[in-house]
């Protein structure tokens, strides 16, 4: 472990998790994270941002190289499904960009509670929908995401599996939520020594998203669906995650239906740490991975 680790780890415990409490509002929460992202460095120069809206969903490209059509990623930000948007995760979205050496669409789906589920999750599909009608060859795109935002990419390749359409070349996820219900072990073994989020910050974000319906199941939890016929998938994941347990589960899972995943366990990294990879050798290291992980299947 890097010395910048346990530092980013305390700070990360006194500025996030120390102000989600169960009493903020969604509004104070989105405030917070828009705010947050300011202080840090913005994407160099070079890197192109341009709004853009496909299959009818806004949200941004991302380009760090030439605008070559492929390879691509369909980006889903994090925020447990109520904040966060493709600005507050640029730190993130170019620098997977340029790893991959991919142009990226950011989606800027609905959020909750004004859109609960399924709302992001049709969103997405929508997206994709139009990037297919773009031209671009599925078998040249990967989808990612962080947090929420990679159980969404879930949930959203079970939908485009379900719905009969050609599906992404593969998925990257990163410290995905991906069972609503916290169920797994990790929501309560790990609840003290993570550094970013609480059960209780989970399961306030989770009955937004579903404020009605079933937490047990797909797509609100797509740890449930079904996960025959899926692409490769990355799962990256700390281990004082209290969401650990959603992405070994996922991995379980995964590999019961016969898909190809890798799962990457990281000790003590906090939650969705390649955002962090402007301070923490451990995200670039991720990241450079995840990157490799885009090129080697969207090169078939």
């Amino acid at each position: 472990m890097s010395w910048q680790a346990p530092l980013l780890r305390a700070y990360l415990r006194w500025t996030i998790k120390r102000g989600l409490k169960p009493d903020r509002g969604v509004g104070w929460v989105r405030a917070k994270m828009d705010r947050d992202v300011r202080i840090l460095p913005p994407p160099p120069p070079e890197v192109r941002i341009l709004p853009a809206r496909i299959g009818g969903v806004p949200g941004e490209w991302v380009e760090t190289g030439p605008a070559l059509e492929t390879p691509a990623i369909l980006y889903l930000h994090g925020g447990g499904y109520v904040c966060g948007s493709p600005r507050t995760h640029r730190p993130l979205t170019w620098r997977l960009a340029k790893a991959a050496g991919a142009r990226l669409f950011a989606a800027d789906y609905r959020l909750a509670p004004e859109h609960p589920c399924p709302a992001a999750v049709e969103d997405v599909v929508a997206a994709w929908k139009g990037l297919l009608e773009a031209g671009l060859p599925p078998q040249g795109v990967a989808i990612a995401g962080d947090s929420a935002g990679g159980g969404l990419a879930l949930a959203a390749m079970q939908a485009i599996r379900d719905a009969g359409l050609p599906g992404p070349a593969c998925a990257v996820l990163f410290s995905p939520w991906t069972d609503l219900t916290g169920s797994g072990e990790s929501m309560r073994k790990n609840a003290a020594a993570d550094p970013m989020l609480s059960p209780h910050f989970a399961a306030e974000a989770a009955r937004l998203y579903v404020p009605r319906g079933r937490l047990d199941a797909a797509p609100c939890s797509p740890l449930f669906g079904a996960m025959e016929g899926l692409p490769p998938v990355l799962v990256q994941a700390g281990t004082t995650e209290i969401l650990l347990d959603d992405s070994r589960r996922l991995a379980d899972r995964l590999r019961e239906a016969g898909v190809d995943v890798t799962l990457d366990l990281w000790p003590n990294m906090p939650h969705a740490w390649p955002y962090f990879r402007h301070v923490l050798p451990e995200a670039r290291t991720a990241l450079a991975e995840a990157g490799r992980f885009i090129r080697r299947h969207t090169a078939r």
